[in-house]
C-alpha cells in the first residue's frame, strides 16, 4: 500500500502536516514505539506509530527522526493524546529528513490503524505470493522441478512473515527453516505432538486447518494430500492418506484468516504435493527391485538366482561401490484389531498401507530430507510389507556381518509410535519383526522367516504399535504369546490370585515381593535393598507366598513357574 491511502481513508481521521511530495511511498508493515532510539526493531519501510512519550526537549525530536530515516522508515504518525498537538520541532525535523509525519486524532486509536495497515499490507503481499506460487506450479508441472519444498517456504517467510515446515506423517523434519534468535524451530517432542495432532484430525475428519498449541506456540496444521489422488490409490484403505500424508505446520493462528489466505495455503500444499509425487516415481525404482528379488526369496528360488537378482540391484541399494552386501529383512502387517492373514479383501487394501508406514519408519536419518534412504526398499505381498535393507556394516569377521549398524526393533518405534498410534485409532494395528542381519542371499529366506516369526510375537503384544526383534525368539517370550488364553487365565490363577486376595485385604504387597525376589535372582541381601526392609521382614513375606501358595522360593521349578505366571498376568 501507499501513504496516500492513509489519507483517503477517512475513518482514520490522519492530517498531514508535512512531507506532501512523499505519499507514493510503500507502506511493507506498522510498528508502535515509544522509545528513544527503536533502530533495533526496524527493518525498513515501516509506518511508525508514536505517542511522542520519548520527546522530553526539543532537540529530542531531531535524534529522533534521524534515527527513523536512515533505517529507512516510509512515515511517522505522532498521536495529539499527549501533548494536545504535534509539536512544531518534530514538523521541522520532519522537514528536514523528508519524513512524511501525520498527526493522529486522540479520538483514534492506534491499534485503528495498526489493523488497516496490516489488513491492507497482508493483502497484497498474498496476491503477489499467491501470483509467485502460480507460476511455480506451471513450472513444476511442465518441466523440471522448482527446487523443492524449500522454495516454497521460502516465499511464506520472505513475503508473507509465515514460518512453516513440512513434516512427515511422524512428525519427521522434511522441509523448513531452521533456528533463529528469539524463535526456535520446533523441537522433535513439538514436532512430534504437530503430528500427532494432525493424524488424529484426519481421523476425525476435522475439517482443516487443524490449530494446536504445542511447546506454547500456536500452529495451524494443513494436510498435504497427492497432487494426484488416482495415482495414490483411490478406493483402497482410507487410512492410507491418513497415515502415509505430510503436513504443513504454519506458525500462525489461522483461525481468522480471510479466505483469500486460506486458499492460498492451500495452493501451497498443492504445490508441495507436486514435489512429494516426484519423490514417490523416482521411490518405484527401488519397490520395483525389492519386488523381485523378495518374490524370488518367498517362492524358494536356488541362491544363486537370488544373488544374481541381487547384483542387479546392488547399485541402487548399496550405501556405495564395494560395500560387503549385507542384509536385514523388516516384516510389518497393519491388522483391524485382529489377524487379518488370508482375507483376500484385508490383504489388498492393508499391503500398500504397510509399506507407506514403513518406508516412512525406516527412512535413514541421516538422509535429512524428504525421500527414505536410498538403500531402503520396501515391497508388499499378502497383506504384509517387507523391507530388504543394507547394512553399511564394519569389516566381518568369518562369516559374522558386523552388527554396529543393525536395525534394532525398540529403536524403530521410538520416534514414531505415539502418533502412529493415533492414526491408526481403535480400529488397527502396526506389528513389526526384525530378523538378524544376513551376509548372502542363502541367508534371505532364514531371515525373511525369523522376520515373521518376530512379528508375530509383536502381534501378540498389547498396544497399537509393536515389533520385536530376531533376538527374542531365542527366549521364553517367544513360546509365550502362543499360549492359549483360557491356560494362561488358568495358570496365572492357581498361583497369583492368593496373593492378589491377600495384598488386597492386608495391604502387604506380597505381589511386588515376589517380582523383586525374582528380579534379584532370590538374593535375600539385594532383594532387601532394593524393597528399602530389613532380611527379616522379607523373609517373612516369602514365607507368607509360600504358605498361600503351597510352593517353595528356594527350588528352580517353583522359581520358574512364578516368573512364568507374572509374564503372562
Amino acid at each position: 500500500m501507499r501513504l496516500r491511502a492513509l489519507l483517503e481513508n477517512e475513518a482514520l481521521g490522519l492530517r498531514l502536516l508535512g512531507g506532501d511530495d512523499e505519499l507514493d511511498r510503500a507502506v511493507r508493515g506498522v510498528m508502535t514505539t515509544d522509545l528513544r532510539d527503536p533502530s533495533r526493531y526496524l527493518s525498513g519501510g515501516e509506518l511508525v506509530l508514536t505517542g511522542l512519550a520519548w520527546r522530553h526537549a526539543p532537540e529530542d525530536s531531531e535524534s529522533f527522526v534521524r534515527i527513523l530515516a536512515r533505517a529507512g522508515v516510509t512515515g511517522l504518525a505522532a498521536g495529539e493524546a499527549e501533548l494536545g498537538a504535534v509539536p512544531e520541532d518534530l514538523v521541522a525535523a520532519c522537514g528536514r529528513h523528508r519524513m512524511p509525519l501525520f498527526a493522529v486524532n486522540e479520538a483514534v486509536a492506534f491499534a485503528t490503524i495498526t489493523e488497516y495497515v496490516v489488513r491492507r499490507v497482508s493483502g497484497e503481499r498474498a496476491g503477489d505470493l499467491a501470483a509467485v506460487v502460480d507460476r511455480h506450479r506451471r513450472l513444476m508441472t511442465s518441466g523440471p522441478a522448482g527446487g523443492g519444498p524449500e522454495v516454497v517456504l521460502d516465499l511464506l517467510g520472505s513475503d508473507l512473515d509465515l514460518r512453516a515446515w513440512l513434516l512427515s506423517p511422524t512428525g519427521r523434519r522434511i522441509a523448513g527453516p531452521g533456528d533463529v534468535a528469539g524463535s526456535p524451530a520446533p523441537s522433535a517432542a513439538v514436532r512430534s505432538a504437530l503430528a500427532t495432532e494432525h493424524l488424529a484430525a484426519g481421523r476425525a475428519g476435522r475439517r482443516a486447518p487443524c490449530r494446536v498449541t504445542a511447546g506454547g506456540t500456536v500452529y495451524s496444521l494443513f494436510p498435504v494430500g497427492p497432487a494426484d489422488p488416482a495415482a495414490a490409490g483411490e478406493g483402497g484403505d482410507p487410512r492410507e492418506a491418513v497415515l502415509s500424508g505430510w503436513l504443513l505446520a504454519v506458525e500462525a493462528d489461522a483461525a481468522d484468516w480471510p479466505a483469500e489466505r486460506l486458499d492460498l495455503l492451500q495452493g501451497v500444499t498443492q504445490l508441495i504435493a507436486v514435489e512429494r509425487d516426484r519423490g514417490d516415481a523416482a521411490r518405484a525404482v527401488r519397490r520395483r527391485l525389492a519386488q523381485e528379488v523378495l518374490e524370488l526369496v518367498r517362492a524358494g528360488a536356488a541362491p544363486a538366482e537370488v544373488a544374481a537378482r541381487l547384483r542387479v540391484a546392488a547399485p541402487v541399494l548399496l550405501p556405495g561401490p564395494g560395500t560387503a552386501p549385507h542384509w536385514q529383512i523388516v516384516v510389518a502387517r497393519v491388522d483391524e484389531g485382529r489377524e487379518t492373514a488370508g482375507d483376500p479383501a484385508a490383504d489388498e487394501t492393508s499391503g500398500p498401507l504397510a509399506r507407506a508406514l514403513l518406508e516412512e519408519i525406516l527412512i535413514d536419518p541421516a538422509a535429512g530430507g524428504a525421500e527414505p534412504g536410498d538403500r531402503i526398499a520396501v515391497a508388499h505381498a499378502g497383506g504384509e510389507a517387507i523391507a530388504l535393507v543394507p547394512l553399511s556394516a564394519l569389516p566381518p569377521t568369518g562369516d559374522t556381518p558386523a552388527t554396529e549398524e543393525s536395525l534394532h526393533a525398540d529403536a524403530l518405534l521410538a520416534a514414531v509410535r505415539e502418533p502412529l498410534s493415533a492414526g491408526l485409532g481403535d480400529d488397527g494395528r502396526l506389528t513389526i519383526g526384525v530378523s538378524a542381519a544376513v551376509s548372502s542371499a542363502e541367508g534371505l529366506r532364514g531371515a525373511l522367516e525369523e522376520a515373521r516369526h518376530a512379528r508375530r510375537v509383536a502381534a501378540a503384544r498389547p498396544g497399537r504399535v509393536c515389533a520385536a526383534g530376531h533376538h527374542e525368539l531365542a527366549s521364553h517370550v517367544l513360546l509365550l504369546p502362543f499360549v492359549p488364553d483360557d491356560v494362561r487365565r488358568a495358570f496365572t490363577a492357581r498361583l497369583l490370585d492368593p496373593l492378589r486376595e491377600y495384598d488386597r485385604r492386608h495391604r502387604a504387597e506380597l505381589i511386588p515381593t515376589l517380582e523383586a525376589f525374582l528380579d534379584s535372582d532370590g538374593s535375600w541381601t539385594r532383594c532387601a535393598t532394593r524393597l528399602h526392609l530389613h532380611v527379616n521382614t522379607l523373609r517373612y513375606r516369602v514365607g507368607r507366598i509360600e504358605q498361600l501358595t503351597g510352593r517353595d522360593l528356594s527350588r528352580l521349578e517353583d522359581k520358574l513357574d512364578f516368573f512364568l505366571a507374572l509374564r503372562m498376568s
